[in-house]
């Protein structure tokens, strides 16, 4: 049997966590979520929702992310899949199930939900987030000949995979981290298309000014450190 795990780093996300809790299919073994210095009672949604509870108190996704995968690493079970998913309900976890398809019956190195335009509900990214994708994976696909789409947060990929990506970053960058090193280590790849709705509360990086730019500059910092090094 196939052992997946759920990593979920959350800040503040009290009123949508339980509901992405409770529609995370069966097949997942373990849902970790990740406080990321929450104020609120995301901790507590969560742990009655029936998920593992983690606190990091650095402050960024990346810091939660790596929190998270440090947790499996000490585990004496043998972990096959770990799933990267938002706790702020704009994805739909429910189709955790065809994000995980093609590693385990294709034998796929990663896998990326796609927030393909006529899937995506009104609103749900605004425009720099919108041009952000555009250009990143445009850049990829100039300088790296990549076939991505999209920088979706909600991603699945073998473990001994991640393990080997060495992830590094701390912050915004981790997502386009984690595609730059799968084109670099010649991963096997494919995007499915997935739903996307608007979140419930306010993003703590496209909702602000600062933070747009922040994960911007983050972006296309790994893009150019890549470029350079190939």
């Amino acid at each position: 049997m196939t052992n997946i795990k759920v990593i979920i780093p959350a800040y503040n996300e009290a009123d949508s966590i339980a509901h992405v809790i409770n529609d995370i299919p069966d097949i997942v073994n373990e849902i970790i979520v990740v406080s990321n210095n929450s104020t609120d009672d995301t901790e507590i949604n969560a742990k009655k929702a029936g998920a593992t509870i983690l606190t990091e108190s650095n402050k960024g996704y990346g810091y939660a992310c790596l929190k998270g995968m440090n947790y499996i690493a000490n585990q004496k079970e043998k972990t096959d899949i770990v799933v990267f998913l938002d706790g702020d309900y704009s994805d739909y976890p429910e189709e955790l199930n065809k994000i995980v398809e093609p590693i385990i019956k294709d034998n796929i190195d990663f896998v990326i939900g796609a927030r393909v335009k006529n899937l995506r509900e009104q609103g749900s990214m605004t425009i720099p987030q919108i041009f952000g994708n555009w250009l990143a994976t445009n850049l990829m696909r100039l300088f790296f000949n990549a076939k991505f789409t999209d920088l979706g947060p909600f991603r699945a990929i073998k473990y001994n995979t991640l393990l080997a990506l060495k992830m590094e970053d701390k912050t915004y960058g981790w997502t386009v981290e984690m595609q730059l090193k799968a084109l670099k280590q010649k991963l096997t790849y494919v995007e499915i298309p997935v739903n996307y709705r608007n979140r419930i509360g306010v993003s703590k990086v496209s909702g602000t000014i600062k933070g747009a730019i922040f994960a911007g500059v983050k972006i296309l910092g790994w893009i150019f450190k890549y470029s350079i090094k190939k």
